[in-house]
């Protein structure tokens, strides 16, 4: 299950070896997700953390009013999980789901707490990822606090070009906290 794409993440923050490498593809399976598939619902535990190969996901809560409200988006090359729920392995309330058909990497939990042991790189390398992950949902929040909505969007417009042009409308519109209409006006006004 050689995966060119997960070595290249993976030394992006850490030197990972070819033999390091061996260990990590022999603990994770990979599965094929239909469009619209639950990975993990509300109340579950996150046993895995998904990195995606191929395709796009969403993580996302559910208010009392049943509104959804976009936490993460994935699509190729990026992780996705319940952090909280991942990291303390305690049911969670965060949904993910697969946007489109979709190829996923499953790292299981129990099996990355034993290769940082033996792979102290790796270690290192979701320490990176975990801070980074921190860092952006800080950020996400306090632009969500002192920026418009129209400066928000192109911000990710900036950040990533690759989710904009992907992901649909109604989901990045609940990722930035605005309804679809009002991301349809401003984008009527930026494009235009």
């Amino acid at each position: 299950m050689r995966s060119p794409l997960l070595f290249d993440n993976l030394n992006k923050y850490a030197k990972i070896t070819e033999a390091d490498f061996e260990q990590i593809e022999k603990v994770i399976s990979k599965k094929f997700v239909k469009k619209r598939r639950t990975l993990l619902g509300e109340g579950d535990t996150s046993r895995y953390i998904y990195f995606v190969e191929k395709g796009a996901l969403r993580s996302f809560t559910v208010d009392k009013d049943g509104i959804e409200h976009v936490v993460q988006l994935a699509i190729e090359d990026h992780w996705i999980a319940d952090l909280c729920s991942f990291v303390t392995q305690v049911p969670g309330n965060i949904s993910i789901e697969s946007i489109e058909d979709s190829e996923i990497l499953l790292l299981p939990y129990h099996e990355l707490e034993l290769l940082y042991g033996q792979v102290p790189a790796l270690e290192r390398y979701f320490r990176q990822l975990f801070q980074r992950a921190y860092v952006s949902l800080q950020r996400r929040f306090n632009l969500t606090l002192s920026v418009s909505a129209e400066d928000r969007y192109r911000q990710l417009l900036k950040d990533s070009p690759q989710i904009a042009a992907k992901v649909p409308l109604i989901y990045i519109a609940s990722f930035l906290g605005i309804t679809p209409e009002s991301l349809s006006r401003i984008r009527k006004q930026i494009f235009h």
